[in-house]
């Protein structure tokens, strides 16, 4: 059973209670026995102490810790005769090389650096803060790595919190949910995905306890790192006119608050129009160097599927692809069956930039990381009917291994 929408909070252990709208009472009963949904957390779980004041959060640590170990010990096996890559080298191929370079040298790149027109793809939150880390860690690559590392600590205690807040006893299903998903690879790796969930999953778990201004900052700084800020922002806004917590018990002037994770787009996009005379060139950039440009969804999974029989080498990868498009396809009709508003409104935008804004299918398995609401549900579920969680690690677990090994010996993976 899908438990996912930010407004309705632990109620109890009943899963038609935990499912039920706002106020709506036990079918069985006369009177709850609970008072109604109002969109906030419950009183457990709002009154948490914010450093580690549970046995759920110590957990969720232990879970990112022993995965951070047994990923390092595959990565060691993983590379007998495929790789004699240093370590660090191994986590920062790719994007991690861009971002670094945006560090060191700003959108110029470095010194004759024929392709740095495509820097421009890539938002400066991530690269602003990692000349800040490098202060104090003089090699790019164990910097960028460190934040990664730390990063996806948040993001363990975050999104533990966020599952325990819909129904307690449940956020070591859903963080292992997360921690153990085909593509958890970009966990470890010098990506974006990490810092960006570290401050996205937080601003969701803020404005389910009505702290939308505190919210609407987190989001604003998850902006900076991402486009995905404004699916995140899209998602907050949508909650605040549903939830009882939001436009109907705080009014109307906690609402401008929610423009603030527009603010460092708006921002990036100016200082791109002041260098190249284009608002847009971080969408232009994508399109010239990545092909995501505007295409038939049914044309973008042919053109994939194609790629797929073609290319050898990425056969797999491509059909991840293809997997993980039908997984959010799936997802967001759900939410809109279920009528999770919030959620629809945070990955409705996603599947359109993901399956539409591009000529195949790219880093889709990799956004997968940021869709919470699938491991909130697998979590929540997986609590209630064991089987449904070991179902879905029979699946997801062997091919996170396999990504992590494909990745770090220099395969594309996601």
């Amino acid at each position: 059973m899908v438990v996912t929408e930010i407004h309705q909070p632990v109620a109890a252990a009943d899963p038609v209670r935990a499912e039920a709208p706002p106020g709506t009472p036990a079918p069985d009963a006369p009177a709850p026995a609970v008072p109604p949904a109002t969109g906030d957390a419950t009183e457990a779980s709002s009154d948490r102490p914010w450093w580690l004041g549970s046995r759920a959060d110590r957990t969720a640590l232990l879970i990112w810790l022993f995965w951070h170990v047994a990923t390092y010990i595959y990565m060691v096996l993983a590379a007998p005769g495929r790789t004699d890559a240093p370590l660090l080298d191994r986590l920062t191929p790719w994007d991690s090389d861009n971002f670094i370079a945006i560090a060191q040298y700003g959108y110029d790149g470095s010194p004759g650096m024929p392709d740095a027109p495509k820097l421009a793809a890539f938002f400066p939150g991530l690269p602003l803060f990692l000349r800040y880390v490098h202060v104090v860690v003089s090699d790019w690559s164990l910097a960028i790595v460190l934040v990664s590392f730390v990063a996806s600590a948040v993001v363990a205690v975050a999104l533990s919190r966020l599952s325990e807040s819909f129904k307690e006893g449940t956020g070591t299903w859903t963080v292992l949910a997360f921690f153990l998903s085909p593509f958890a690879v970009f966990m470890l790796a010098g990506y974006s995905e990490a810092p960006f969930l570290a401050l996205a999953i937080p601003a969701w778990l803020l404005a389910r306890r009505g702290r939308w201004e505190a919210a609407a900052v987190c989001a604003a700084f998850a902006s900076s790192i991402r486009v995905s800020g404004l699916f995140l922002l899209a998602g907050l806004v949508v909650q605040f006119l549903v939830a009882d917590n939001g436009l109907r018990g705080k009014g109307w002037r906690t609402a401008p608050w929610l423009a603030l994770p527009a603010v460092p787009v708006l921002a990036y996009m100016g200082y791109l129009w002041s260098r190249t005379g284009d608002l847009l060139a971080w969408k232009h950039a994508e399109a010239d160097y990545w092909g995501r440009f505007a295409e038939w969804p049914w044309q973008v999974l042919v053109n994939t599927w194609n790629r797929s029989l073609e290319e050898s080498v990425l056969r797999t990868s491509y059909r991840e692809e293809i997997l993980a498009a039908l997984v959010l396809a799936a997802l967001v009709v759900w939410q809109a069956v279920r009528r999770r508003w919030g959620n629809l409104a945070y990955l409705a935008p996603q599947a359109v930039a993901l399956l539409a804004m591009s000529s195949f299918y790219m880093s889709v398995g990799r956004a997968s990381l940021l869709w919470w609401p699938l491991y909130l549900s697998i979590g929540i579920t997986g609590a209630r009917k064991p089987w449904v969680f070991v179902a879905y690690l029979a699946v997801a677990a062997p091919v996170m291994a396999i990504n992590v090994g494909n990745f770090t010996t220099g395969a594309w993976v996601g």
